[in-house]
C-alpha cells in the first residue's frame, strides 16, 4: 500500500484495536462464556470468512452465521476482538498460499473487523441479552447497527484511501446486507441451539461446506458465462469485419454507431443486458446487406419498386444470419430486424409503430441516422451537427422516437466529437461514382427524408 492508502488502512487498524481493547477491558463480561467456545468461535469465524460468493458486484461472505452466535454466546465486549482475530486466522492460510503474510494485510483484515463495534455497542446497551425471544427486538436494532456502522466506516475509509464515491458503495452494500440481513435468522436459530448445548454451534459447519460448495459452483459457472461472452463478442467483431470486407462504409458506419447508440442507452438507464444487446445490434443492424446482391446495391441508376424492396429485406436477412449463429446473436436478431421501423408505422418490415418498436432498435435507428447524417461521403460533404440534430427534431414523433431524439440532443450537446464518430472516410475516386449512386438511389431517400436536401 502506498500514500493515503496505507495511512487509510493502518489508522483504521491502530484505531480499532484500540477500541476493541477499551471494550475487552471495561464491558461487563456477563460469564456466559469459557476459553473452549470463544476459541471454537473463533476458529468457526475464521473458516466463515473463507467461504464467500460472488453476487452482484462483489463477494459476500457467510460470516454471519457465526458473527450472531458470537453476540449471544461471547462477553458482548470481547466480540469485536474475537471477530478481528477470527479475521485474521481466516487470512493467513490464504496470504501464505500467495506468497507470504505481509504486515500491511493484516492490517487490512484488522480494520474490517470495526463492523462488529455497533452491534457489539448495542448488546452492552442491552445489557447483554441470552439467546430467547426477548433477544430478538435487540437483534434486529445490532444488525441495523453493523449495517449503518459498517456502511459508514467503510465508506470513511474507502474514500479517504481511494477515493471512491459513496454512491460507488451503495449497491455492493445493498447485495452484501441483503446477504446477512438473510443469513442473520439462520445465526440465531444456531445462537438458541447452543443455549442448551454449546457444542451444537457446530452444526455450523455443514452448512459452511454446502455454501461452499455451491459458492465454486457459481464460481465455476460465471467464469463460464464470461467465456461465453467472450466468444460471441468476438464473434459479433468477426461479422462487423464481414460487413466491413463486403463494403467499407457500411463497416465503419456500423462502428461508429455503436459509441453513440452506448451514450444514448446509458442516458435512457438501460440495464447492463439492455446496454450490451444494444452494443451488439448497433454493430450488426445492416449485416443482412451482405445478402443483398451486388448487382442491386452497386446498381448506376435509380432502383425500380422491386429491386428497392429487396434492398429492404436486409433486415430480414439479418435477423436469419444472427439466428443460423444462435444462441444470443439469435435472441437479438429480431432487434435487428425492427432496426428500419418508424414511429409513425411507415417503415419496414413488419410496419410497427411507436412503442411496438423494441426500445434498442428505437435508438439504433435514431442514432444510425444521425451517424450517416454527420459522416462525409465520397459524394457530399458531411452536414454539421447543428443540421443533422435539427433534422432529427423535425421528424420527431413521424420517423423518430421522440424521447430517443431528446436523448441524442443531450448525448451530443455534452460530447459532440464522442458522439459524432469517424468525421471522414477514405475518398477514392474510382469509387465515387459507385457509392454516390447507392446512397442517393438505394439508401438516401427511404431512411431520411430531407437527408438530399442537405446533400
Amino acid at each position: 500500500m502506498l500514500g493515503r492508502e496505507r495511512l487509510s488502512r493502518w489508522g483504521a487498524a491502530v484505531a480499532f484495536v484500540g477500541v476493541a481493547a477499551a471494550l475487552a477491558v471495561t464491558a461487563h463480561s456477563g460469564g456466559h462464556a469459557n476459553t473452549a467456545v470463544a476459541i471454537t468461535l473463533v476458529l468457526l469465524y475464521a473458516i466463515a470468512t473463507r467461504v464467500a460468493f460472488e453476487i452482484g458486484s462483489g463477494w459476500a461472505g457467510s460470516t454471519q452465521l457465526v458473527f450472531v452466535p458470537m453476540l449471544f454466546m461471547l462477553p458482548a465486549g470481547l466480540v469485536p476482538a474475537a471477530v478481528a482475530i477470527g479475521f485474521v486466522a481466516g487470512g493467513v492460510a490464504g496470504f501464505v498460499r500467495r506468497g507470504g503474510l505481509h504486515p500491511e494485510r493484516v492490517a487490512a483484515l484488522v480494520g474490517n473487523a470495526w463492523y462488529s463495534v455497533a452491534p457489539a455497542l448495542v448488546f452492552i446497551a442491552a445489557g447483554e441479552p441470552k439467546a430467547g425471544p426477548k433477544a430478538i427486538p435487540w437483534l434486529i436494532v445490532a444488525v441495523f447497527a453493523q449495517f449503518a456502522g459498517d456502511f459508514v466506516l467503510t465508506m470513511l475509509r474507502e474514500w479517504t484511501a481511494l477515493g471512491v464515491s459513496p454512491s460507488d458503495l451503495l449497491r455492493p452494500f445493498l447485495w452484501i446486507f441483503a446477504v446477512d440481513a438473510l443469513l442473520t435468522p439462520v445465526g440465531f436459530a444456531l445462537a438458541l441451539s447452543a443455549a442448551t448445548w454449546p457444542a451444537m454451534i457446530l452444526c455450523v459447519l455443514p452448512l459452511l461446506v454446502l455454501v461452499r460448495v455451491f459458492a465454486r459452483e457459481r464460481q465455476r459457472r460465471l467464469g463460464q458465462t464470461l467465456e461465453l461472452s467472450h466468444a460471441y463478442r468476438g464473434t459479433v467483431f468477426l461479422l462487423g469485419d464481414l460487413v466491413e470486407a463486403n463494403d467499407e462504409y457500411t463497416g465503419t458506419h456500423s462502428r461508429a454507431v455503436v459509441d453513440l447508440v452506448l451514450a444514448a442507452c446509458d442516458r435512457l438507464g438501460l440495464d447492463a443486458t439492455s446496454r450490451r444487446n444494444a452494443e451488439f445490434v448497433g454493430l450488426l443492424h445492416d449485416i443482412g446487406k451482405i445478402r443483398i446482391p451486388n448487382s442491386i446495391i452497386n446498381k448506376p441508376g435509380p432502383l425500380d419498386p422491386a429491386e428497392r424492396a429487396i434492398v429492404q429485406t436486409h433486415t430480414i436477412e439479418g435477423q436469419r444470419l444472427l439466428e443460423r449463429v444462435g444462441g444470443l446473436l439469435a435472441e437479438i436478431g429480431w432487434l435487428v430486424r425492427s432496426c428500419h421501423e418508424r414511429w409513425d408505422g411507415n417503415g419496414y418490415p413488419d410496419g410497427l409503430a411507436g412503442e411496438e418498436i423494441p426500445i434498442i432498435a428505437r435508438v439504433v435507428y435514431c442514432c444510425d441516422a444521425f451517424n450517416a447524417m454527420t459522416t462525409r461521403r465520397p459524394y457530399r460533404p458531411a452536414c454539421s451537427v447543428a443540421d443533422a440534430l435539427a433534422e432529427l427534431r423535425r421528424n420527431a414523433g413521424t420517423q423518430f422516437d421522440p424521447t430517443v431524439v431528446e436523448v441524442i440532443d443531450a448525448v451530443v450537446a455534452s460530447s459532440p466529437a464522442a458522439a459524432i464518430g469517424p468525421a471522414t472516410l477514405p475518398s477514392v475516386a474510382s469509387r465515387a461514382p459507385v457509392q454516390e449512386r447507392r446512397a442517393a438511389a438505394t439508401f438516401g431517400a427511404p431512411e431520411l427524408v430531407d437527408l438530399r436536401k442537405l446533400a
